[in-house]
């Protein structure tokens, strides 16, 4: 019961509450989980699609700090951990099973590790025309830029510029595209 305490009955009951709202949002169709998520507070353009993802860490603010643009894809088994806030620009492309984490907590606010580590929020911007290859994971306070291409199982720790390719762990930059 510990974590009842340190979170608060009301936080707990959005906890429930979010836990149902995802399980409804899984099962719906593409189009229809578009409309829930309008519908729960997350900003979406038109020809967004939205496959089967998984949103993290709703009971703080729920939807409310999730943009998506238009004309975005957002592959099957995504995590958007959305406590931080998470703003994806037009034409963005989020591959299968790619990660974005927007927030730092290693655990109980006795934890030993709190001093030096003490939880921080901190949002993930992904720009117009990106594209995030397969497995990556972006990290907090991370902004990928226009029209750059995130490497399949990248670890993003820094901030992307505009028309570069990145690859690897943690990722840098490989190419620059003209575009």
């Amino acid at each position: 019961m510990r974590a009842l305490e340190s979170i608060g009955m009301g936080k707990a009951l959005r906890f429930l509450w979010y836990g149902w709202y995802m399980w409804l949002i899984h099962v719906s169709l593409p189009p229809v989980r578009v409309w829930l998520l309008r519908l729960a507070g997350a900003k979406i353009g038109r020809d967004t699609v939205i496959f089967d993802v998984r949103f993290e860490n709703l009971y703080h603010y729920g939807f409310r700090k999730l943009t998506i643009g238009s004309r975005c894809f957002v592959g099957d088994d995504v995590m958007l951990d959305v406590r931080g806030g998470v703003t994806i620009e037009d034409d963005v492309t989020l591959s299968n099973r790619t990660t974005t984490v927007t927030h730092i907590n290693v655990g109980y606010a006795d934890h030993p590790l709190q001093k030096a580590y003490p939880t921080k929020e901190s949002p993930v911007v992904m720009k117009r025309g990106s594209y995030i290859g397969t497995g990556a994971i972006i990290l907090p306070g991370v902004t990928i830029g226009r029209e750059s291409v995130i490497g399949a199982g990248a670890v993003v720790t820094k901030n992307v510029p505009d028309h570069v390719v990145v690859v690897g762990v943690p990722a840098r930059e490989i190419k620059k595209l003209h575009i």
